[in-house]
């Protein structure tokens, strides 16, 4: 983006900045003026198998020479591609001339789908002016193995063997198009004739596996060869463990797998399936960890027993025997809906040092969630090395021990390289044991693994400490991000936390294209309610989890949110009844109105408030508890409302408002003390939540308002005060309190507790602790990422119109800050807002994509003077598709 700086001696150099604007609109101008790009079916990339017969469609627009909104779409799905591309028919749905600006999410609406169907699909578009775009590219996509039709095969393991090599052989007479459609119920890795299937690591993503497990699904059409093949999969057993609470009865790992070809008359033909006929090998590769909370442990590799290639030649000198047939409690097996984990970036080490004697200390310089690579040479046979990994080094600067180890045994080979497989760590520092020999940086890797999500989202500011906050906050997403869910860390518990997500996920959403992610989540939520409505604390659901209700809202929350963010209305339909489920739990522990504590169970024990708040603040207080819990329940009839609207279940919405209303007056009643103007304890979140969601009445507010700055600038010093739960509501109360200077305030502080402390310390990842006790890669007060977007860069996106189809752009400027860039990619394309503030004029330039509008408001204490180089009078303006340049002046009574 370019900015307009506001000095009145400058209007050539405006001229020409406008200029450089232009050029490339008039550039890249073409016979067709609209394009259309981006497509995307059920919000992923040509997916293989989606899991449903009634795909969504979407794409992104953009205009190469002039700013017109999209008037029609039309969108053609066929069985094949040439016929698409030669116009000839769209024999599965041809949606003709369809009047709309939508580009989002829009059903498919053609012939009856069926389980295991490939399709391919484009769409062109029209502007107001009758203008046409070309056709898109075609892309495609697979429906999976779904609707009462089961993967074939049967499970195959070796007993007592975590980590088999399963292979079989196979002849083809002619190559065709083949997908192979792997259930693997721990991690796996397939490879057909020597080569590695595809780029992903650590598959499948994760499932509650007592009630669902997941099929992967690859085109493996280019691996395949015309006469003789092979296929081998190495599996690692991942979370499907004895030890794990999943009710696995089988000591290894097990995989069904099924191997499909379509015939000239697009029908599929099953070529091939896991059955008794497949040989087995057991590898040098084995877990040491229990995966239970605090053991997850690490890879122990005896590398003379592992191949060193999957070359026929090299499996051949292998021992082999038959593998088992393992019958395995009844259980859903559905399409995997989000995407793999794929290696995202490459660290090499900061420092190497020597500790003692054949023990190094390497520091990759960045606390990272993934893998570690080392090249190893001069070993002897059997010689066993030890790895240990660490996030962070003690005062002193000594190792800490967090559980995480590998063991690697040497061959004796010149060259060998340990690199993790079906196990992961996070970790900055890694101490290296019995290697006599001093490693070499050129020789060692570590590798960042998350969900193949994309980032769509940039924020930098005139203030070093701020970008320093954002910028540490929107990796650690990164960190905490991946098989399909989002962890409180991933070395200790690995555990998929709703109190967690929860509050993050707003920042997650609005830094990152996650709505597959939250659609594996999701399922794992539903998967794992109990009879009666019941909730656990954590999903998938291994084991008992400490959180409360705002835990157990993540159901009702995400969903709500990720329809917000991104115009994805999948699980506020699908999810709907399991809501009103929970509800009906809570309304069994509600007490004269207020919700009391339920009993713990095998799978959820504790009941929360906040959690880990800076020390000094008394959350753990019954009465806080209560209140924070409470409005929990408050804010999930308010979005229980605004999802039954959404459903047209006009009955329920109308309840849940009432409920709401009767809950907050029963709130302020029972924890409001009019004396002293706070909420019991008057702690920031015991503060901030009653106003946040109602319950303090308009008369009181700003007296509620008061006590909360007083108490922060002389109780607090003017630090942030709360923990997990209590960052998300302070800062969305912030947000709509326009409370910039108060929140900018708590940033700016260095000392405990804080997120510059932090920075201070080293930190490149946030804490569990605001002291940074136990673990430094944390999923606590991530919730704070919101805030740079919505208040400094203004860009709110309106829940009627939900995913930035109408935004709200009205920056927010704390004393200090002079300019803000921030960009969001929405579903629709990229938000952007950058302003420049010197003296009494603001320059701000805004991009609204096609299919999106907006609505500028003046900040406080300033007025609209010129958009788009026209005068102005008002305090705010609408506007669509584009890139306008708009100039405020402080109100005149202010000059």
């Amino acid at each position: 983006m370019i900015i307009l700086y506001p000095r009145r001696r400058s209007y050539s150099i405006c001229y020409i900045l406008l200029f450089l604007i232009l050029c490339p609109l008039i550039g890249n101008a073409s016979p067709s003026r609209i394009s259309v790009s981006g497509l995307r079916c059920e919000n992923l990339i040509r997916p293989h198998a989606i899991d449903n017969l009634r795909p969504h469609f979407s794409w992104k627009i953009t205009y190469t020479n002039g700013q017109m909104q999209q008037a029609y779409y039309e969108i053609q799905v066929a069985t094949d591609s040439i016929s698409l591309h030669k116009h000839v028919v769209a024999d599965l749905w041809n949606s003709r001339k369809v009047k709309s600006d939508a580009s989002v999410m829009i059903p498919y609406g053609g012939k009856p789908l069926t389980s295991r169907s490939l399709c391919y699909w484009r769409v062109r578009v029209w502007n107001a002016k009758g203008e046409v775009s070309d056709w898109s590219d075609i892309e495609r996509f697979g429906v999976g193995i779904i609707d009462n039709e089961r993967i074939q095969g049967d499970y195959i393991g070796l007993a007592a063997v975590q980590s088999p090599l399963l292979r079989k052989g196979f002849f083809l007479d002619q190559l065709k198009t083949s997908f192979l459609h792997i259930n693997s119920l721990g991690y796996y890795e397939v490879y057909i004739n020597g080569m590695k299937v595809g780029d992903d690591v650590l598959s499948p993503a994760v499932s509650h596996l007592d009630k669902r497990s997941l099929i992967t699904t690859y085109d493996i059409s280019a691996y395949l060869r015309q006469g003789d093949n092979e296929i081998v999969l190495w599996l690692g057993t991942g979370w499907y463990k004895p030890t794990t609470g999943f009710d696995v009865k089988f000591d290894g790992a097990l995989v069904k797998a099924q191997l499909d070809v379509l015939e000239k008359n697009k029908r599929w033909t099953t070529f091939l399936a896991t059955d008794a006929s497949w040989q087995g090998s057991a590898s040098g590769y084995s877990d040491t960890g229990t995966w239970r909370a605090l053991q997850f442990g690490g890879e122990r590799v005896d590398a003379g027993l592992n191949p060193v290639d999957m070359k026929k030649g090299t499996l051949d000198r292998r021992s082999w025997q038959d593998v088992q047939v393992v019958e395995i409690l009844p259980h859903i097996a559905s399409p995997q809906m989000t995407e793999p984990n794929k290696i995202q970036q490459t660290f090499t080490p900061k420092a190497i040092k020597q500790l003692r004697d054949s023990t190094w200390l390497v520091d990759m310089g960045k606390a990272l969630n993934g893998w570690f690579e080392i090249a190893l040479s001069g070993l002897e046979d059997k010689q066993e090395v030890v790895l240990e990994y660490s996030d962070f080094l003690d005062q002193e600067g000594n190792f800490l021990d967090q559980g995480q180890q590998d063991i690697y045994i040497a061959t004796g080979r010149d060259a060998e390289v340990f690199r993790n497989r079906f196990n992961h760590h996070a970790f900055q520092y890694v101490r290296i044991s019995n290697l006599p020999i001093a490693p070499k940086a050129e020789d060692i890797k570590a590798y960042l693994i998350h969900t193949d999500f994309k980032t769509t989202s940039s924020f930098s500011c005139s203030d070093p400490d701020l970008n320093a906050i954002h910028d540490m906050i929107q990796y650690t997403m990164r960190c905490l991000s991946f098989s399909g869910y989002m962890v409180d860390c991933p070395h200790l518990e690995r555990a998929g936390y709703g109190g967690d997500g929860i509050s993050s996920t707003n920042t997650l959403q609005t830094m990152y294209d996650v709505s597959p992610l939250y659609t594996n989540w999701l399922q794992a939520w539903a998967d794992s309610m109990r009879e009666g409505g019941s909730l656990p604390h954590v999903a998938p659901n291994p084991g008992a989890g400490g959180g409360g209700p705002y835990w157990c809202s993540f159901m009702i929350m995400a969903s709500w949110r990720t329809y917000v963010n991104y115009n994805d209305p999948r699980l506020i339909q699908r999810y709907y009844p399991q809501m009103k489920q929970w509800l009906s739990y809570v309304d069994k522990y509600t007490v004269e109105g207020l919700l009391q504590r339920w009993p713990d169970t095998k799978y959820r024990d504790w009941f929360l408030g906040d959690w880990l708040a800076p020390i000094g603040v008394d959350s753990s207080n019954p009465s806080s508890i209560s209140l924070v819990n409470n409005c929990a329940v408050s804010e999930c009839f308010a979005a229980m409302e605004k999802i039954a609207t959404t459903l047209g279940e006009t009955q329920d919405a109308q309840m849940f408002a009432e409920r709401r209303g009767q809950l907050n007056e029963l709130l302020h009643h029972r924890f409001f003390d009019a004396v002293e103007n706070t909420y019991s304890t008057g702690s920031q979140l015991d503060m901030t939540y009653p106003m946040l969601v109602g319950v303090t009445p308009a008369d009181r507010v700003e007296q509620v308002k008061d006590k909360l700055y007083r108490t922060t600038a002389e109780k607090h010093q003017n630090h942030i005060a709360v923990g997990l739960v209590g960052v998300p509501i302070l800062t969305q109360w912030a947000i709509e309190n326009r409370a910039a200077d108060f929140m900018y305030t708590m940033l700016k502080q260095r000392d405990y507790p804080g997120y510059l402390h932090m920075i201070d310390q080293g930190a490149s990842t946030t804490w569990e602790y605001w002291n940074g006790e136990r673990s430094r890669i944390h999923n606590c007060y991530n919730g704070i990422g919101t805030w740079f977007y919505q208040a400094l860069g203004g860009i709110r996106v309106d829940e009627k119109r939900p995913g930035y189809q109408h935004v709200r752009i009205s920056p927010q400027i704390p004393k200090g800050i002079t300019w803000v860039k921030s960009t969001i990619d929405s579903p629709y394309g990229p938000v952007g807002v950058d302003w420049t503030l010197e003296q009494d004029m603001l320059r701000m330039q805004v991009a609204i994509p096609v299919g999106s509008s907006a609505t500028v408001v003046a900040p406080d204490n300033m007025q609209l003077s010129k958009v788009n180089g026209k005068v102005r009078h008002g305090q705010s303006i609408k506007m669509e598709n584009g890139i306008h340049h708009i100039e405020m002046t402080l109100h005149s009574e202010n000059h």
